[in-house]
């Protein structure tokens, strides 16, 4: 299990991968998410999770920038994902939105790049063009979101490479019953986007019980049963105060029958959009 901020999990191809990190979906662009992406960075979050549809990369870009700055660190002690989004799953447009995302973010590679939803018939396509960029080490990792099993096995069936991290909608309300298994079976990382189901969980009578017995918060009490469950999380939050909070989750470890009854509360729930029904 995770010790502390710093510590990773390693991925099939070997790369490692922060248990924990900052998620920057909705967060404006401009001052609020160069501000969020430096406080993380300054607290000890090395993992930024953005995507071209969030239309702030530039500003998390600036505070990627600006944070390795104030807190001494590397570009490589960093670990920095984006997505491409369903308009550019196309061969020729795929690469061009790379390298938009690059240049927006003022980087020169990604440490995870993310097919962001499963467009039929696209996705393979899009696939092939970050297996070249794989390949040509301009992203150390490529993955999939919100990709359901018969997703993964159709990618997989034609893939030279098989997806490093699947970033799906995970919370208490919503385990993935059948997604989370394959991707173990299949060495796919799991990772969580709406940890906390925008919020929706944090009054929850059980979650709100084992707050209590461990003197945490519920927010807490939330990510480290993802990270207990094997699950990479990224909350997301504009607040110096709930960055700091969100990442005080290495000095406590929740029982087996605690773990067990949190995920009892699944549901099959979704605050998202259901990956077979969204209209692309």
């Amino acid at each position: 299990m995770p010790k502390n901020l710093q510590d990773t999990v390693t991925l099939y191809n070997g790369v490692k991968m922060p248990w924990l990190g900052l998620g920057v979906f909705k967060v404006p662009n401009g001052e609020t998410v160069i501000n969020s992406v430096k406080t993380a960075i300054k607290y000890g979050y090395r993992s930024i999770d953005g995507a071209a549809a969030y239309d702030n990369e530039e500003g998390m870009g600036k505070g990627i920038t600006e944070g390795i700055k104030e807190a001494g660190i590397k570009r490589e002690d960093l670990f920095i994902t984006s997505k491409v989004w369903n308009s550019d799953l196309r061969a020729g447009t795929t690469k061009k939105a790379f390298e938009s995302t690059l240049k927006k973010l003022g980087l020169d590679y990604l440490d995870l790049y993310l097919i962001h939803w499963p467009v039929k018939g696209k996705y393979k396509e899009a696939w092939k063009v970050l297996e070249s960029l794989y390949k040509e080490k301009r992203i150390r990792a490529i993955g999939v979101s919100n990709f359901q099993v018969h997703h993964l096995k159709d990618l997989m069936q034609d893939a030279e490479i098989k997806p490093m991290v699947n970033q799906v909608e995970y919370h208490p309300r919503l385990t993935q019953l059948e997604v989370k298994p394959f991707c173990e079976e299949n060495e796919i990382q799991l990772e969580a986007w709406s940890p906390l189901m925008q919020g929706r969980l944090l009054d929850n009578g059980i979650i709100n019980k084992l707050a209590s017995k461990y003197n945490k918060t519920a927010a807490q009490i939330i990510l480290r049963w993802d990270l207990q469950t094997g699950v990479v999380t990224i909350p997301k939050s504009t607040k110096e105060k709930r960055i700091i909070e969100n990442a005080s989750i290495f000095d406590f470890e929740l029982s087996v029958e605690d773990l067990a009854e949190i995920s009892s509360l699944n549901r099959n729930k979704r605050v998202g959009s259901d990956p077979d029904t969204f209209k692309f």
